[in-house]
């Protein structure tokens, strides 16, 4: 919970001076506050403009009478997400840690060297979406800032151990297999109700999942931030599996994947799942000896406690602010 004190002097008075507005000004507000952050505050329309993507599958995929249960559950999660940016973006004042617009310039480029598309294709792609170049930056701003924050803050504090790095490998990597089986990482977002809603809803995390991964976010990371399986913690990692092994589902979707592809979204009786091959014919990479696999041992390890750190970290620093939401 966060703390509770006094509402910041700022936001107070911008709450004030919306209040007292004449009515006959009142009449033409359409905006309101949704959340108060410390001396920040975000309005619906942030809100609106934020989940516009989402916002806008959801009211196309579902049925008249549920789109108001779905859109309240999309914008809970979406001002929380808000929330945390916010919070990241008055850390990263404080600390003057700052993203000028040359560095954004190059993390655009980035983006459209990694997904071979032109500047006009991904302006469109924006367009469709219900977004834009100037919101784009500014989530890619708050993205950067997030990551010199870590770096600062948690990165050179986690520290991998070789200790650490052999009984990982004595307790996933020993042993043969046999020379068919699939090494396999799986994600899956789940509805609580089977009802056009939150199958839409549902629908929408995956596919911004697989958006994620297929734009260069590592599996595992997504997995462990998005997915609602158990094996979400392992960042989705279900293990090894012989072929006589694989269920019907995972046989169909997974046998005809190369290794490291990723698969389309598949609908199961209680979400939609999404699977990625790692390796197959015997699982390469667990034959190999320690050495062979340290580095990428290390790597995982190092990820998995990054992950655990950075929503420790993040969990602090709303501890630490003042945060009243009004949805």
């Amino acid at each position: 919970m966060p703390k509770t004190r006094c509402l910041p002097a700022l936001a107070l008075l911008i709450l004030f001076h919306i209040l007292a507005a004449p009515a006959i000004v009142a009449a033409e507000i359409v905006d309101r506050v949704v959340a108060v952050v410390n001396d920040d505050i975000i309005t619906f329309s942030d809100l609106n403009r934020e989940g516009a993507a989402l916002f806008k599958r959801i009211t196309q995929q579902a049925p008249p009478e549920q789109i108001n249960a779905a859109l309240i559950q999309a914008r809970q999660e979406m001002l929380s997400s808000l929330i945390d940016k916010l919070i990241i973006e008055q850390r990263a004042a404080k600390l003057n840690i700052t993203v000028d617009e040359e560095e954004l310039d190059e993390a655009v480029s980035r983006v459209l060297a990694r997904n071979k598309i032109s500047r006009e294709k991904f302006l469109h792609d924006l367009e469709m979406m219900g977004s834009n170049e100037k919101d784009y930056r500014k989530s890619l701003r708050i993205q950067i800032l997030q990551s010199k924050l870590v770096g600062q803050e948690i990165r050179a504090k986690v520290v991998i151990t070789e200790e650490k790095i052999k009984e990982y490998h004595e307790k996933n990597y020993s042993g043969k297999l046999s020379a068919d089986s699939y090494h396999i990482l799986q994600m899956g977002f789940s509805w609580k109700d089977n009802t056009p809603a939150a199958k839409a809803a549902a629908m929408a995390k995956a596919e911004e999942a697989r958006r994620l991964v297929q734009g260069g976010d590592d599996f595992r990371s997504v997995a462990r931030k998005m997915s609602d399986l158990p094996s979400a913690t392992d960042g989705g990692d279900i293990g090894v599996f012989k072929k006589e092994e694989l269920s019907p589902a995972l046989k169909q979707n997974v046998l005809t994947l190369a290794p490291g592809q990723l698969s389309p979204i598949v609908e199961t009786f209680t979400g939609y799942q999404l699977y990625k091959l790692l390796s197959d014919k015997g699982n390469v990479r667990a034959q190999q000896p320690f050495e062979a696999v340290h580095d990428e041992i290390r790597d995982l390890l190092y990820q998995q406690t990054m992950d655990a750190q950075y929503g420790k970290w993040v969990k602090e620093l709303r501890d630490e602010a003042y945060i009243k939401t009004m949805l």
